[in-house]
């Protein structure tokens, strides 16, 4: 059904190509999952199939791409649209009326199907995403997981013969994850969809996939096979894998229900031991990522000064009966919050349940509408920018919302200027996160996780003593999560708080102090991150569901347990 013929894709203006030698085939009604670090040209593969590449996006691509037989080089994205529907990593990109029925219909409206199809097909989709309660809202009203879900769905009424999906998950609460890929799965198997399909939470898909296409680093050619087959030799694999890896299991489990089922030597060995978790630490360390500057003895005195005379500062976040109406929708409803110098939370509940209006509370971007928020003794609506911003500082969900210039030199330039930094802090930052990436590259074409490691960087510019991450590691692969989490441990370290609103349950077991649970709006649990998640059979990670009834989180536990 898709067939790649030795393509490489090369930039316009890109020294190398981004993706070469790529030669395999993804056969007709199978789920092929594409896999790999960050940066490796996963989406320029994906682009290529839907004609995207090079049509939309410029560049020179060599070899050949067919699907059912149509040469994308000779076929525009709109003459493959009846046959190939895809959705990218931002949905918002994606939509192109106001409402959610509308968006549903389009697809279909644009290929000229009978309204009687087109109405029970929109029928159809809405049941099997549950869409229901939404289909006459605004979109611009909805979550980041309702839009992604809004963005498949769009894709699902045209019938199309493959999808082509990149990071759909990325969004999604843990059940609304599992919803969507068991209805790629029912497409797969009753229809005989054709699926290929870029995700970095492996530990939410592997299980789906017929094979796995591998691209191990930028400009190697990609390695087919099966999932345990890839499993066993890839640089990005999920924690049961690790877990797996690290006991010795063979064959490598893929499942939950498979790992369980060979960890009774294990819970054995770890019964009378305790998991070591890090506490908070309010008392500020002298060194992190945020003291990264330009090399200067001037520099050094001056920061050393600083550092001793005027300490980090260290406010308390306090939400008091806070409520939040907007659009006729109760967004939140009496939420009280507290947050202490030092610690990390992660506001965890399934889309729709409140994460980024409570964030947005505490940056002064949704006003209440009873209620009261303090951060650091201000009123962040109330307050100025200026003031705010050495206050707080929100990453957004959509990291693109912060990126306004030309090249990543423009966007540290501003941010040092926005802040009252010293010339070069920002690129300090950035180089720290974004290793091997230059000055003179534009934002628009960094990877998602890439864009998102530019806009904290941004925001750390200005040292704020409470940091708001809205969605963190969507886009993000393992290494570059690990590195994401070593940068924040090391801020909360120095005193600072962190709030995280994340879908992602191995982030939060592996960095949150505290999981605070919303739903509906409200508050229904608040406490110590193993008490919680541990608790809960949705947001549970996969190395406590394996071992079980024992309170493990993280592989990283088992590890040093066992050592």
């Amino acid at each position: 059904m898709i067939r790649f013929e030795d393509v490489s894709v090369t930039y316009d203006g890109a020294a190398q190509p981004a993706v070469q030698h790529v030669d395999f085939e993804v056969p007709e009604g199978e789920l092929v999952l594409l896999v790999g670090p960050s940066g490796v040209g996963k989406s320029t593969v994906l682009g290529a199939v839907s004609g995207l590449v090079p049509h939309f996006t410029g560049g020179t691509l060599r070899g050949r791409v067919t699907v059912a037989g149509r040469d994308t080089r000779t076929h525009a994205p709109r003459e493959l649209a009846d046959v190939v529907g895809t959705v990218g990593q931002d949905p918002l990109s994606h939509f192109v009326t106001d409402t959610v029925e509308d968006e549903l219909a389009y697809g279909m409206e644009s290929l000229g199907l009978a309204p009687e199809v087109m109405r029970r097909r929109v029928e159809e989709t809405v049941d099997l995403l549950g869409l229901a309660e939404l289909r006459d809202r605004p979109i611009a009203t909805l979550s980041g997981g309702q839009r992604q879900r809004v963005a498949i769905g769009s894709v699902l009424t045209p019938h199309p013969t493959v999808l082509v999906l990149d990071e759909p998950t990325s969004a999604l609460d843990p059940a609304a994850a599992e919803e969507v890929l068991a209805v790629l799965q029912r497409l797969v198997h009753d229809l005989g969809t054709t699926v290929l399909l870029a995700e970095h939470r492996l530990e939410r898909v592997i299980q789906y996939a017929d094979q796995v296409a591998l691209l191990p680093a930028p400009g190697a050619a990609p390695v087919l096979g099966t999932p345990a087959e890839i499993m066993a030799v890839s640089p990005v694999f999920p924690p049961v894998v690790g877990l797996g890896r690290l006991t010795g299991w063979t064959p490598l489990p893929l499942t939950v229900r498979d790992a369980r089922r060979r960890a009774g030597e294990l819970r054995e060995r770890l019964t009378d031991r305790e998991p070591t978790r890090g506490t908070p630490a309010p008392a500020p360390v002298t060194r992190s990522l945020l003291n990264s500057r330009p090399s200067s003895s001037r520099w050094r005195a001056r920061k050393e000064a600083r550092r001793t005379s005027t300490p980090t500062p260290a406010p308390t976040a306090e939400v008091q009966a806070l409520a939040v109406r907007r659009a006729q929708i109760d967004a939140l409803r009496h939420v009280d919050l507290t947050i202490t110098p030092g610690e990390t939370v992660a506001l965890m509940g399934r889309n729709g349940a409140g994460k980024s209006t409570l964030l947005n509370s505490l940056v002064g971007l949704v006003t209440p509408t009873s209620g009261t928020v303090r951060v650091g003794g201000l009123t962040p609506h109330r307050t100025a920018p200026r003031d705010l911003v050495r206050r707080v500082g929100l990453v957004p969900q959509e990291p693109r919302d912060l990126l306004y210039a030309d090249t990543v030199a423009a966007e540290c330039t501003a941010a040092d200027a926005d802040a009252g930094a010293e010339a070069g802090t920002c690129r300090a930052l950035v180089s720290g996160l974004l290793p091997g990436v230059t000055d003179d590259v534009h934002p628009r074409d960094l990877s998602e996780g890439q864009r998102l490691a530019l806009a904290l960087a941004i925001v750390l510019t200005a040292r704020p003593p409470l940091l708001l991450l809205d969605e963190p590691t969507r886009g993000l692969d393992y290494a570059a999560k690990s590195r994401l989490v070593t940068v924040l441990r090391a801020l909360a370290a120095e005193g600072h708080a962190i709030v995280l609103a994340t879908h992602d349950v191995e982030l939060a077991a592996e960095l949150a102090h505290r999981v605070v649970l919303l739903a509906d709006g409200e508050v229904i649990a608040d406490g110590p991150t193993a008490e919680v998640v541990v608790a809960s059979p949705s947001f549970a990670p996969q190395t406590t569901k394996i071992l079980a009834p024992q309170r493990w989180l993280t592989v990283a536990e088992v590890r040093a347990a066992l050592a």
